[in-house]
């Protein structure tokens, strides 16, 4: 399958974009709002995972389809895989977490 983009951000000031399948490593095509960019990835991405838009430094609130979703809990440079291991969810937090 060849698609026109590899990633999606929903809304143009998203900072992460969606794989839209399993993506190596190397530049990938990203449509944010009419516009198709590259970007160079830091790694392979899995289906669904997201991927830094820009750098993210540690702190940064991380917005995805027009809402903040979580914050970096480590630099993030654009391009990487961004998870749990890098960011915080906003959304789903266990009862012990501040």
């Amino acid at each position: 399958m060849s698609a026109r983009w590899d990633l999606l951000a929903i809304d143009a000031q998203d900072d992460v974009a969606v794989a839209l399948r399993d993506l190596p490593d190397g530049v990938a095509r990203v449509r944010a709002g009419e516009a198709v960019l590259p970007l160079s990835l830091r790694g392979a991405v899995p289906l669904g995972h997201k991927v830094a838009r820009r750098d993210l430094p540690r702190g940064t609130p991380i917005r995805k389809y027009g809402a903040v979703i979580g914050e970096a809990i480590a630099d993030i440079a654009a391009g990487e895989h961004v998870h749990v291991h890098n960011m915080r969810s906003l959304r789903a937090r266990r009862k012990e977490e501040p």
